[in-house]
């Protein structure tokens, strides 16, 4: 009842806001009002969002120039949020702020207006939103349209297309927590297959544990070199070609030895890699910038796939690749 309270006052800050801001545009001349991503949010309802703007000093922002692409919580998710977190709006430690602030920061995409049609016509992707991570590299965000737009596989738009003069305004379920390497893993499909490695490499004994490290935002940072499905598919073969392998077939310790040589314990954007020797907690590879491909030990050369790289997370950026790289075999 605290936070009810406590957020109730601070709603009536942003419905005088609103007032004011009704009161300015009945004194404009001009014929043609400026409405923005603020004034939409409060002309459908979206107090909490308002309410946690005023809070973290983002309502300005918000008004700038843009364009501003917004996933905005319903009040209900932000409820929801409230309560798991037990977060006051009206009373934030310094640290608080700033987690807040993130997080209304990682609904909002800078410098373009994403209607439902674009999303929905491109299927799936990432853009970069407005949070940073710890290494102040932009965090990313995934969408997929499979059954409606879906956010992080967590939060799916309900109302979309409220246009305003800075942007554009969706409606979304749920608060779209910041990411982490596990996020993006297990939310596109096209990388199922590299959350079944972890899942068999963390299934040996002792544990690993891959998936819990992956999904701790306070973990790393790490780089992944993420192989695709198509990429595991292939390695497959290459172990039997046959056919009859199955990735679950695999020893969990061998699988533990070859994820290895995909992690790199920095936060390495794509700008920032070098050609020379990649350092992975495995053991070293070797990148080539000029073509954009790592070579393992034994030769073998993976192409990073140039249009899926710098994913960033919470503890790590990933950047998918099209061939497994692989330990020193022996040549027994």
């Amino acid at each position: 009842m605290k936070i009810i309270s406590k957020t109730l006052k601070l709603l009536a800050v942003f419905l005088l806001m609103a007032s004011v801001t009704a009161c300015s545009d009945d004194d404009s001349s001009n014929s043609s009002q400026i409405t923005t991503v603020v004034d939409i949010a409060l002309q459908n309802n979206l107090t909490s969002l308002a309410a946690a703007l005023q809070a973290t000093d983002l309502v300005t922002t918000l008004q700038g120039e843009g364009p501003f692409t917004v996933f905005a919580p319903s009040n209900a998710a932000f409820a929801q949020l409230l309560n798991a977190t037990g977060l006051d709006l009206n009373n934030l430690s310094s640290e608080e702020e700033d987690l807040v602030r993130n997080i209304l920061l990682n609904h909002v995409i800078i410098g373009s207006t994403i209607t439902s049609s674009s999303l929905i016509s491109s299927g799936s992707g990432y853009a970069n939103t407005a949070a940073v991570g710890p290494n102040g590299e932009n965090l990313s965000l995934y969408y997929t349209t499979t059954t409606g737009v879906m956010i992080n596989g967590m939060s799916t738009v309900t109302n979309a297309d409220y246009l305003a003069s800075n942007g554009v305004l969706h409606i979304v379920d749920t608060v779209i927590d910041l990411p982490t390497i596990a996020t993006f893993a297990t939310t596109n499909p096209a990388l199922s297959n590299l959350v079944s490695a972890l899942q068999l490499a963390d299934s040996g004994s002792p544990t690993v544990p891959y998936i819990s490290t992956v999904s701790n935002a306070e973990a790393g940072p790490f780089t992944v070199f993420a192989p695709s499905n198509e990429a595991f598919a292939a390695l497959l073969l290459e172990l039997d070609p046959s056919g009859n392998t199955t990735l679950a077939d695999l020893d969990p310790a061998t699988v533990d030895a070859v994820l290895t040589y995909h992690i790199v314990g920095a936060n390495v954007q794509s700008d920032e890699l070098s050609t020379g020797t990649v350092a992975t907690i495995g053991g070293n590879i070797t990148a080539d910038t000029s073509n954009f491909t790592l070579t393992d030990p034994n030769g073998r050369v993976s192409n990073i796939i140039t249009s899926l790289v710098d994913i960033q997370s919470m503890n790590g950026v990933v950047h998918v690749i099209d061939r497994v790289i692989l330990p020193l075999q022996s040549e027994d």
